[in-house]
């Protein structure tokens, strides 16, 4: 490929030397004048009623300039679609990492000292923490809407028919866990009043612009009053694309007049979004020869107490989760379930990583049953030159098997290295 300029021409990247010689900016690298600092106080619960809120303890602590709360928040729900988020707890916490006040304060000790005096009176509610089990609608995370916030289904033939038409059904139940994307750098967000009286608030995300829609609602600015900006991202993963110290800072700023600055730990990291959790149901009819002829898929995704990028994610794994093979008759039922647990956001693979674990350990299982080769068995199934998907979308599947044929002559040949050495 020699006669391209880009295709097949190794690069160097553009900001290498900036990296590896430290003068790359981060957002933690940057600091204003008269600057202050921002820490959050959490809920001691993942279910509960908020009685009370004394801040009066963190507004006398030294070096304290604002504390803000709920009530300081112009409008206190947002989300990409489903505003079911508050910016700032008010009458429930919802899961642990709901903040409900945060303070400003000369330095970030003084802030963090102050925003353990911040004194919650509560009444504890049983919390929600299985999907499976919020499906019930036993206890409702949210107050008057069912647990289950989103469905999702997809049909392609008849499964009834290719489940009576087969020689062998195999079942199977797979879960995925949490998974914190812990990137080297955790959030940060810093804000300033510019002499315009322009808000600027430089934050480490991807999605400036999905940022400013959800800024402006919640702070009630017009676009020519807020900017966003962002400095290098020290790693993210998908999950620097939702807002959640933003607002905080920007509140703090508008409060005090001056610029604020906070970058979460590594434990309010992992508070932020974590990969939703999915348990996946297989069933799979095929003939004896091994060509399958039906699947049924069911997922359950834990959302978390919000909705977030949950749907979304939840439908590009409904799509792919029947997997890259041959199959006429496809059954796909998907549930998004509010739970009291850690809040379910985008991380890279959008859903597709549980998927696609769960229909290759199902694969094997099923190779396994038929007393086949796992990898005779995929190159029997696979797409081959063109594929239909679960939706009926027409796939050109030649670089499928292409790559598939590549794989595993790599994989030979990384063993046979292994055996020499």
């Amino acid at each position: 490929m020699s006669e391209y300029q880009v295709l097949g021409v190794r690069t160097p990247r553009t900001d290498a030397l900036l990296e590896a010689s430290g003068q790359v900016v981060y957002g933690a690298d940057i600091s204003y004048p008269n600057m202050l600092y921002a820490a959050a106080r959490y809920s001691d619960y993942a279910h509960a009623r908020i009685l009370s809120v004394d801040v009066s303890g963190a507004e006398r602590s030294p070096g304290v300039r604002a504390v803000i709360t709920a009530k300081d928040v112009p409008v206190n729900r947002f989300g990409y679609k489903f505003q079911d988020q508050p910016v700032l707890a008010d009458d429930k916490v919802y899961c642990k990492q709901d903040a409900i006040a945060v303070v400003a304060a000369e330095t970030e000790a003084q802030a963090q000292l102050a925003a353990e005096k911040i004194r919650v009176e509560y009444e504890p509610l049983t919390p929600v923490l299985d999907a499976v089990e919020g499906m019930k609608d036993q206890v409702l995370v949210h107050e008057g809407s069912s647990n289950i916030v989103a469905r999702i289904r997809i049909r392609k033939g008849d499964t009834q028919a290719g489940f009576a038409a087969s020689d062998k059904i195999v079942e199977e139940e797979l879960t995925t866990q949490k998974v914190e994307h812990v990137p080297l750098e955790p959030h940060v967000a810093l804000s300033e009043l510019r002499p315009d009286g322009q808000l600027v608030i430089t934050t480490s995300t991807s999605r400036a612009f999905a940022y400013i829609t959800q800024l402006l609602k919640i702070l009630q600015l017009d676009m020519t009053q807020l900017r966003v900006l962002t400095p290098a991202v020290g790693g993210a993963f998908g999950g620097k694309n939702d807002v959640s110290l933003e607002p905080w800072v920007a509140l703090l700023t508008l409060k005090t007049g001056r610029p604020v600055k906070m970058v979460f730990s590594r434990k309010e990291e992992f508070y932020s979004t974590v990969r939703h959790p999915y348990r996946m149901k297989y069933r799979t009819g095929l003939k004896k020869d091994g060509t399958i002829l039906a699947r049924k898929i069911e997922i359950i995704s834990n959302s978390g107490p919000y909705v977030c990028l949950g749907k979304d994610t939840l439908t590009k794994a409904s799509v792919h989760a029947a997997g890259p093979y041959n199959i006429p008759n496809i059954s796909v039922d998907s549930y998004l379930v509010y739970t009291n647990s850690a809040l379910g956001g985008a991380m890279r693979g959008f859903g597709v990583p549980q998927v696609a674990f769960a229909h290759e350990v199902h694969t094997d299982t099923i190779a396994h049953e038929l007393g086949m080769d796992p990898v005779e068995f995929r190159r029997k199934n696979l797409f081959f030159e063109r594929g239909e998907g679960a939706t009926g979308q027409l796939l050109d599947s030649r670089a499928m098997r292409a790559t598939f044929e590549r794989a595993l002559e790599l994989a030979a040949r990384t063993e046979r290295r292994g055996a020499q050495a």
